[in-house]
């Protein structure tokens, strides 16, 4: 297999080419503390992409909410028609041998991915409550928590009475459980935890035909035998990894950042 992706294609429109042209004016924080070109660099690009400068106001922040639409010069228009043509460059080969043991080869992919995901993720899907463990459920929000289609439109952070951010610590745990069930996949030893002591044994025969001659066998356990299996432990655990997997499946277009 090889795999070749390439990042996504970024917007150059006029705001862009103007903060290009006025490469030499310095950065100036505003009243939130964000860094951002003078307000004449911005005007600037109003000018290219509109050809006219109009004071933003809730309205032209929140397309939306417009009026109207605002005319775009004919540089707007061949910058869009430029980044049309723009595409992700991905490049996929994939070998006879990938498909072999095609849920082995893509764990070595998804898993990392996973990992970068949970480290480095800015926000969290609309969780069904069900999935969750019972500690990070939400059983009685109350009147001030809203109802359950404003959570999944604003995606609203609700918080337990321990101050627990629920929806994130919902997500992080979900995301963990998708870890632990590739990590599994990845790793061959991972049931050896749950067998102890060694194996003696020995097969004795059980059945004969006319001649005396043994047709079956039966296995037995000799005396140096102290194997010892966790099947409980065992189940658990396979659960747990079936259940990661379900997750992955369930909420496969949330994993995004």
């Amino acid at each position: 297999m090889k795999v070749k992706i390439g990042n996504y294609p970024n917007w150059f429109g006029p705001y862009q080419l103007a903060e290009f042209l006025c490469f030499w004016a310095k950065e100036e924080e505003d009243e939130y503390g964000m860094k951002r070109k003078p307000e004449w660099v911005h005007n600037f690009g109003e000018w290219l992409a509109h050809g006219s400068i109009e004071k933003e106001d809730l309205n032209t922040r929140r397309p939306f909410l417009r009026k109207k639409e605002r005319a775009q010069t004919k540089l707007y228009d061949f910058l869009t028609w430029i980044h049309s043509k723009r595409t992700r460059k991905i490049k996929v080969h994939i070998d006879k041998f990938d498909t072999w043991s095609m849920d082995y080869t893509l764990a070595h992919i998804i898993l990392p991915m996973l990992k970068q995901l949970r480290d480095t993720k800015h926000g969290y899907p609309h969780i069904d409550d069900a999935d969750a463990p019972p500690h990070l459920q939400i059983k009685d929000p109350g009147d001030n928590w809203g109802n359950e289609e404003q959570l999944s439109l604003f995606d609203m952070p609700i918080c337990n009475p321990e101050g627990i951010s629920v929806k994130k610590d919902q997500w992080d745990w979900i995301l963990n459980e998708m870890i632990y069930a590739f990590e599994c996949k990845l790793d061959d030893s991972w049931e050896d935890k749950y067998h102890s002591g060694e194996y003696d044994w020995y097969s004795e025969p059980c059945a004969w035909d006319a001649n005396g001659k043994p047709t079956l066998y039966r296995m037995k356990e000799g005396e140096n035998h102290t194997a010892k299996t966790d099947w409980v432990g065992l189940k658990a655990a396979q659960e747990r990894i079936s259940n990661g997997f379900r997750l992955f499946g369930k909420y496969y277009e949330n994993l995004w950042d």
